[in-house]
């Protein structure tokens, strides 16, 4: 026997950098280099984008998602490179955010 993908999942214009599955919720999170990261559904259904704090955008403050971590609550947790948290809900609507000088790993 040979696997087969379930889905296919469209929607990042660069490379991924980081994903998650939240299983219990039937989700895949996924952050691609350059770009926002995305919720899809195991289907490969196109959810939600999930952008991040307006304050930090632009061209030299591209945020750049290293970590993803989601929870069966339905709460998705995004560290960026530039050493910014995130908290958005299932829904994608940011919740919260904190910077730290630390290197998370």
């Amino acid at each position: 026997d040979f696997a087969t993908p379930r889905a296919v999942l469209t929607g990042h214009d660069y490379e991924i950098t980081c994903a998650a599955i939240c299983a219990e919720l039937g989700l895949v999170i996924s952050g691609s280099k350059e770009g926002p990261c995305l919720i899809h559904s195991m289907n490969g259904d196109l959810l939600r984008t999930l952008e991040g704090p307006e304050r930090l955008q632009g061209p030299e403050s591209c945020l750049r998602p290293k970590l993803i971590q989601a929870s069966r609550e339905g709460h998705c947790v995004i560290y960026y490179e530039n050493g910014v948290f995130c908290v958005f809900s299932v829904n994608g609507r940011l919740q919260a955010t904190m910077e730290t000088d630390d290197k998370i790993r």
